[in-house]
């Protein structure tokens, strides 16, 4: 693709396609793994390097990677990236995140879900553009192609926004390997050359970041798994629940007047002590206008429930909240899965009642205790312990056993909740022995 594109200088001479083209055999088979080990080591540019860090093949035969070779060098490049080649390499990262599960607590991000946030933010050109748990890149490839959408492919666009929207707009930061090997590939396929680099939000690296005019995230489920405990110490409210941590970074990382949509855990919305703390600050700091309750099932660990929560970055650190909308997409709707996939079409009458204004100042009417879409007032959530766990329709499912989910459904709700506890107490035992320690070395100065 770099030789046919005209940017093959980002590839060492020696390690190019046309290198790789004219050998056959055995010789081609060593080329080939000798290449992937070159192309992996720190002589190479940061991002080829990226790519292929640690890369190896399964292929065993001469003969097929020599089909392999033949077969790719017959693609028109030109061709492809007009027919959608970014899609379809999306695709088969929604294949290979459902046949995979998940790794470091991360689950797949449905693109529907993607596609629905990002057009309620609305990222404009210009922008800075930040996704700090980045995975594949589905919120990045998303809200580029929104941009691209809106200002005809960036040809409204001066030259010097153009190359501002290739090499600066987006940025973020990804924890494991592999998955950032993959969204380094996807946002190569889309045209962007962002910074987003392999890293721990949560540690040093997150401070690092510089502020954005949008954040668009799903932060990593799990409490200790994948990276450990949140190691920041510029947060207010120290934590070991990551969500919190991230949901701590990320309406702090926002410059004033900023927006963030992002997918979190029920946990967040209720959790006491430091949560409580953590949920008025965000309300105080922010304008959290929104709460959607997302429906079960469309992660691919189906016992998960989540939730959007869309607020906008204050002026001032106090008041900003007045008033939070909950639409509850979640209490009787089908549960989702491969039999019954999640579509565009199921976010529509939360999109209607959103509106046009991106922070939530659309012209809004309260449905009623039977309708999914209600308002609550700030003094009422703080009378409610800061708590937005709220719900008021009636769970029809739970007075028919009819509608039960299947069996290794509700297995696997269960062996989430069980996960999520034992992950909890871990990191208050590891909490307490720290604070244990911390006493007897007072003890010991004393």
């Amino acid at each position: 693709m770099a030789q046919e594109t005209g940017t093959e200088s980002q590839i060492p001479e020696g390690c190019r396609w046309g290198d790789l083209v004219v050998k056959d055999g055995i010789e081609q088979m060593n080329f080939y793994r000798a290449t992937l080990l070159n192309l992996g080591s720190n002589t190479t540019p940061p991002r080829v390097q990226a790519i292929f860090a640690n890369a190896q093949t399964a292929l065993k035969k001469p003969q097929i990677l020599n089909k392999l070779v033949k077969s790719i060098d017959e693609l028109d490049w030109y061709s492809a990236k007009e027919e959608g080649l970014g899609d379809l390499y999306e695709g088969l990262l929604e294949k290979n995140a459902s046949e995979k599960k998940s790794g470091a607590g991360q689950y797949f991000t449905p693109r529907p879900l993607i596609d629905c946030m990002v057009e309620l933010i609305k990222p404009q050109a210009g922008e800075l553009i930040e996704d700090p748990a980045a995975g594949t890149g589905g919120f990045l490839i998303a809200a580029d192609r929104y941009i691209k959408k809106h200002t005809y492919d960036l040809f409204d666009l001066s030259e010097a926004e153009q190359s501002f929207q290739r090499h600066q707009a987006f940025y973020g930061i990804e924890l494991v390997q592999d998955a950032h090997r993959l969204l380094l590939m996807n946002m190569l396929l889309h045209g962007i050359e962002g910074a987003v680099d392999l890293g721990d939000t949560l540690a040093s690296d997150g401070q690092q970041l510089p502020k954005a005019n949008v954040i668009l995230t799903n932060p990593p489920f799990g409490t200790k798994k994948g990276g450990g405990l949140p190691t920041r110490d510029d947060f207010t409210y120290p934590t070991s629940n990551k969500q919190l941590a991230f949901l701590q970074h990320i309406y702090r990382g926002l410059l004033p007047g900023g927006r963030a949509a992002v997918v979190l855990p029920d946990n967040v919305l209720f959790e006491d002590g430091q949560g409580r703390n953590i949920r008025a600050d965000l309300m105080d700091k922010c304008n959290l206008h929104t709460i959607l309750r997302l429906p079960t099932g469309i992660f691919y660990a189906q016992g998960v429930k989540t939730n959007v929560l869309f607020f906008q970055r204050g002026t001032t650190d106090k008041g900003n909240t007045k008033q939070v909308w909950f639409y509850d997409m979640r209490t009787n709707m089908p549960a989702f899965g491969k039999r019954t996939p999640l579509t565009k079409e199921h976010f529509l009458p939360f999109e209607s009642a959103y509106g046009d204004d991106s922070n939530g100042g659309s012209p809004r009417v309260d449905q009623g205790e039977l309708g999914r879409w209600r308002c609550f007032r700030r003094e009422d959530i703080a009378k409610r312990g800061e708590n937005l766990d709220i719900t008021w329709l009636r769970d029809e499912s739970l007075q028919s056993g009819d509608d039960l989910p299947e069996p290794d459904v509700i297995a696997a709700a269960i062996m989430t909740k069980l996960q999520t506890a034992m992950e909890e107490m871990e990191a208050l035992t590891a909490l307490l022995e720290a604070e244990e320690a911390t006493e007897e070395e007072a003890a010991l100065l004393e």
